[in-house]
């Protein structure tokens, strides 16, 4: 049984920091595609970060050079690194398996004075 588990979500100043986390089971996260999405209610699912098999990272514009994701092979799990948040980074972020359409439960990032 595949399961993907977030963690790291909170409540955070503009300009702050969070890292979050996600750990598998079920699937190695070194053989598949792993991405990072974020949902507001109402509004579709936002790519901000993949991370090939080779370990190539791809960044939308929208996180590109505040977001930087990694994948610890031995953990079997995949972070995502968040600096500069905005309070448009608000919302719900899941790690998935995208080809499989593979999520995770997803964790709360509110990003708020």
């Amino acid at each position: 049984q595949v399961q993907l588990v977030e963690s790291g979500g909170g409540l955070v100043q503009p300009g702050g920091s969070l890292r979050l986390s996600c750990v598998a089971s079920g699937l190695d996260v070194s053989r598949n595609v792993m991405g990072w999405y974020r949902q507001v209610l109402g509004k579709q699912r936002e790519w901000v970060a993949s991370i090939q098999v080779d370990g190539t990272k791809n960044y939308p514009d929208v996180s590109k050079g505040r977001f930087t994701a990694s994948r610890d092979n031995a953990r079997n799990a995949v972070y995502l690194q968040m600096n500069g948040l905005k309070p448009e980074d608000t919302g719900v972020y899941y790690c998935g398996v995208p080809a499989t359409a593979t999520w995770g439960q997803g964790t709360q990032v509110t990003v708020s004075a």
